[in-house]
C-alpha cells in the first residue's frame, strides 16, 4: 500500500512521548520536531495513529511544502499538489493559516490564495466552475514558517484529547492528553497502585485505566477521515476490531481517585462510566491529609491548584506543604506533580529528581519527578 507523510502535532514537551506511541505501533520512520513528529504510513497508519495516539493532538497529512516569498509561488506550490487525489467533487474544503517570520505575513491573503488554488487544480480532473461543497470535510491548513510553505489536510476533525467521554467538565480541567502523558511519562505499571489524590473531575486515573487496560482512547469517537471516500470503509473497521482485540479487559487495576469536592467526583464518576470503566477506578471524598496507602510500592500523579489568582496563592502553598509532609510519610512510593508555581520544591520540601517542561493549555509548567525505589522482581509463579 502507498505511504504518505503525516504529522502528528503535539504540545511543546510531548513530542518525543508521540514518537514513543508511534513506535510503538510501528511507525519507526518518523522525524521529531518541536511542536510536532513526522511520520510515514499507508492509509491504513491514518485509521491506526488517530485511534491509538494518546498524547497527540491531531494526525495531519501532509500535501507538501515549498518556497513562498510571494503569493504567485504559494499560488503555483498550492496548484502544483495533488488535491483531487484526495478531495472528491463534493468536498467542503475551509483553509486555515498561520504565518512565523514569513514575507507572507497577511494569513487572510494566504489562505484565500490556497483555496483558489486548490480550486484551479480541482477544475482540472472535475470540468466544473462550481464546487458544492456540501460533501465530506477537509480542513486544509497553510503554514508559513522563514517563507517555506506547509500544506496539510486534518484527518482527525475534532482534537484526538475528544475522546468522548468528557461530555461534563468541572473548572481548569486537564486535557486528556496531557493526563495520558503524565503517566506515560511516570515509573507507573498496571500492577502498581496508582493514586490521583486531587483528581477533580477523573481525567488523569480515566487515561490511566485505558493504559493500563490498553484500550484505544478514540474507540468511542469518529474522525474527520472517517468520511474520506478515499479511505476504504474496511480500513477503519480493520482497524477499529484490531483495537478491540488488543484490549486486556482481564487487566485487574488499582486505581484511585480523591478529592475533597463531591461534585467533582460525580463528574468523576459520569467520566469513567461514559469511558466504560464502571468498577475500575475507586473514587472516594477525601482531603490530602488523610492519604494513606496500605501498598509500599505504588505512584502519585496529580495537577493540584496553582495559585494562579493572588487569593488563592497562600491556600495552594499551604496545600503544596501538606503535600510534602504527607507524601513523604510514603517514602517508597514514586511521586509526580504537575504545576506552574515556581517555588513548588521548596514548598514541598525536596529537590525533584527530574523536572520537564511542559504546557497546561498556554500555562508554562513543570512535571516534577520523584522516582521511588524500584519494587523487588516477584518469582514466577511455579509452572510457568
Amino acid at each position: 500500500m502507498e505511504q504518505y507523510e503525516l504529522i502528528a502535532t503535539a504540545a511543546f514537551g510531548l513530542e518525543a512521548v508521540v514518537a514513543r506511541e508511534l513506535r510503538a505501533l510501528g511507525y519507526d520512520d518518523l522525524t521529531v520536531e518541536d511542536g510536532k513528529v513526522t511520520f510515514r504510513a499507508d492509509m491504513r497508519g491514518i485509521c491506526r495513529a488517530n485511534l491509538w495516539l494518546r498524547s497527540a493532538d491531531r494526525v495531519l497529512l501532509k500535501m507538501g511544502a515549498f518556497p513562498a516569498a510571494t503569493f504567485e509561488e504559494l499560488f503555483q506550490g498550492t496548484k502544483r499538489l495533488n488535491w483531487p487525489d484526495w478531495l472528491p467533487k463534493n468536498a467542503s474544503f475551509p483553509v486555515q493559516g498561520k504565518s512565523v517570520r514569513s514575507g507572507l505575513f497577511s494569513v487572510p491573503d494566504c489562505q484565500a490564495i490556497v483555496k483558489k488554488a486548490v480550486v484551479e487544480k480541482m477544475k482540472q480532473r472535475y470540468h466544473v466552475e462550481w464546487f458544492e461543497e456540501d460533501g465530506p470535510r477537509y480542513s486544509i491548513e497553510v503554514a508559513l514558517l522563514k517563507d517555506i510553505a506547509t500544506l496539510t489536510i486534518d484527518t482527525s476533525g475534532p482534537g484526538l484529547h475528544k475522546r468522548g467521554y468528557r461530555k461534563l467538565t468541572g473548572p481548569a480541567p486537564i486535557r486528556e492528553t496531557l493526563a495520558a502523558a503524565l503517566v506515560s511519562l511516570s515509573v507507573w505499571k498496571p500492577e502498581r497502585v496508582l493514586i490521583d489524590p486531587m483528581c477533580g473531575t477523573g481525567t488523569i486515573p480515566i487515561e490511566a485505566a485505558l493504559i493500563g487496560l490498553n484500550l484505544a482512547p478514540g474507540l468511542n469517537r469518529e474522525f474527520a477521515a472517517d468520511s474520506w471516500p478515499v479511505i476504504p470503509r474496511r480500513l477503519w473497521h480493520e482497524a477499529r476490531e484490531e483495537a478491540h482485540d488488543l484490549a486486556r479487559l482481564n487487566e485487574t487495576l488499582t486505581i484511585r481517585g480523591t478529592d475533597i469536592d463531591e461534585e467533582a467526583l460525580s463528574l468523576a464518576r459520569y467520566h469513567a462510566r461514559q469511558a466504560g470503566l464502571e468498577g475500575r477506578i475507586h473514587w472516594q471524598r477525601m482531603p490530602v491529609s488523610e492519604l494513606r496507602a496500605r501498598q509500599k510500592f505504588g505512584c502519585i500523579i496529580c495537577n493540584p491548584s496553582y495559585g494562579e489568582r493572588l487569593e488563592d496563592l497562600s491556600t495552594v502553598e499551604g496545600l503544596y506543604r501538606e503535600m510534602g509532609r504527607v507524601f513523604g510519610a510514603l517514602d517508597t512510593w514514586s511521586v509526580y506533580v504537575i504545576t506552574a508555581h515556581p517555588g513548588f520544591e521548596r514548598l514541598f520540601g525536596r529537590p525533584a529528581g527530574r523536572k520537564r517542561k511542559l504546557y497546561n493549555g498556554r500555562i508554562q509548567c513543570n512535571y516534577y519527578q520523584y522516582p521511588g525505589p524500584r519494587p523487588p522482581r516477584r518469582d514466577p509463579e511455579p509452572g510457568k
